[in-house]
C-alpha cells in the first residue's frame, strides 16, 4: 500500500492508502485540494493550511494527517473514545497505538476505524470488508449502547426500582 506526502512550506499532508476506507469526507469538504480527477490526487497549494486541517481532522481512518514543519502538528483529543460505527468499523479517536501479539507498534495515531466484523484482510484495520459479507450489529448492542448514551448517569429507569 502507498504512504506519501504532499508539502508546502506550511503543512505536510501525510496519506496512508493502507488505512484509508473511502468515506469521501475529504473529496466533499475541500474538493480543490483532494480530487480523485487530478494526479496527483492532493493538491496542497489549493487552500489555505487551515482548511486543509481542517478537513483532514474530519478522517475518520487517520488515512489522512499532517504536520507542520514550524509550529504544532494535530492534537490528540482530550478523552478517547470508541463508538461503533452502525453496521461498521469502530471509530476509534485519541493518543491510540494498535501493537501486534508480540508487542510491536503497528500503528500510532489521533484517529482509527478498526474492523469489528473479523473479516478485513487489513487487520485489526477496517477494509470495509463489512460491507461484502453482511455485518449487522447485534441488536441488543445497540440498543444497550443508545440507552447509556441517553442516560450518561448509568441509572436507567429499570434500576431505580
Amino acid at each position: 500500500m502507498a504512504r506519501r506526502e504532499y508539502r508546502t512550506d506550511e503543512i505536510v499532508v501525510h496519506w496512508d492508502s493502507s488505512r484509508c476506507i473511502h468515506t469521501g469526507i475529504c473529496l466533499r469538504s475541500l474538493h480543490s485540494v483532494f480530487n480523485l480527477r487530478r494526479k496527483p490526487w492532493v493538491d496542497v497549494r489549493a487552500a489555505a493550511a487551515e482548511e486543509i486541517v481542517a478537513t483532514i481532522e474530519k478522517c475518520p481512518s487517520g488515512a489522512l494527517g499532517y504536520t507542520r514543519p514550524e509550529g504544532p502538528g494535530e492534537a490528540a483529543p482530550d478523552v478517547t473514545t470508541i463508538v461503533p460505527s452502525p453496521g461498521g468499523p469502530l471509530f476509534v479517536r485519541g493518543d491510540v497505538e494498535v501493537r501486534d501479539a508480540d508487542g510491536g507498534l503497528m500503528a500510532a495515531g489521533y484517529r482509527m476505524t478498526l474492523c469489528r466484523c473479523g473479516h478485513s484482510q487489513n487487520q485489526p484495520f477496517c477494509d470495509l470488508s463489512h460491507r461484502d459479507v453482511g455485518f449487522t450489529d447485534n441488536p441488543r448492542v445497540i440498543a444497550d449502547h443508545r440507552q447509556e448514551a441517553a442516560d450518561p448517569s448509568g441509572v436507567s429507569e429499570q434500576s431505580t426500582g
